[in-house]
């Protein structure tokens, strides 16, 4: 019993932290607006990067990578920890190692949940692609390091970021099939990566009608942004 309210304690704490939103926070420190007021009306590092600057946009970024590491972090360590403390024997699961396993995945996947559907915003949020690197980084630092690399090189030679989202993400699922890992970290970068991607399926609409906006220039359509 004090294994699955550990783990149920590491699912609540990692979707709060992926739900915050550090774009919407960003607009409201900085210059007291909310930024779904303005630009494409998202929360995502593009339309901070276009509505705040870059240096706001690489903060919203980077903690937004951070957000997906403390999820991972979190579950791997402090759920395990808890569970130990809540028991005054040690904690009886058929296979702990699968627990864990398992305990992390659910994590991951809340963490990307959290940020997708924030509920400090009505339930709205950005596209997960920068917290789903975040997890990624932190379960398993290869397929973190491949996807960020795909996604860096397709931007730099694209500047399209909502290719580069989903072009990362199927990097990452044939990574974590392609090397060792356990069914449960496989389970969470698939649907992770398919999460991302679903996301942004309207991205994938204007990329096929050639419509979608590249970074650094405006779009016909506000509306048109994308969300990391």
């Amino acid at each position: 019993m004090a294994s699955w309210t550990a783990s149920a304690f590491g699912l609540v704490i990692a979707y709060l932290l992926g739900s915050t939103p550090t774009g919407y926070l960003a607009g409201k420190l900085l210059r007291g607006i909310d930024i779904r007021e303005h630009g494409s009306r998202s929360t995502g590092a593009t339309n901070v990067l276009r509505t705040l600057g870059k240096w706001p946009a690489l903060a919203v970024v980077v903690i937004d990578v951070l957000k997906g590491v403390a999820a991972i972090l979190v579950a791997r360590w402090v759920c395990p920890w808890l569970a130990t403390q809540l028991s005054s024997t040690p904690p009886t699961v058929p296979d702990p190692q699968a627990w864990l396993a398992w305990t992390v995945c659910l994590a991951g996947i809340a963490a990307l949940l959290g940020h997708g559907r924030s509920i400090w915003l009505n339930f709205t949020g950005g596209k997960s692609a920068a917290t789903g690197l975040g997890v990624l980084l932190a379960m398993s630092w290869p397929v973190g390091l491949g996807a960020a690399a795909t996604f860096g090189i397709v931007l730099a030679s694209t500047r399209i970021v909502s290719l580069s989202s989903i072009l990362a993400a199927l990097t990452s699922i044939v990574l974590v099939c392609a090397f060792e890992h356990p069914l449960p970290y496989r389970s969470l970068v698939i649907a992770g990566g398919l999460y991302v991607i679903v996301r942004h399926r309207a991205n994938i609409g204007r990329l096929v009608a050639g419509t979608e906006p590249r970074l650094g220039r405006s779009s016909p359509d506000t509306k048109a942004e994308v969300q990391v």
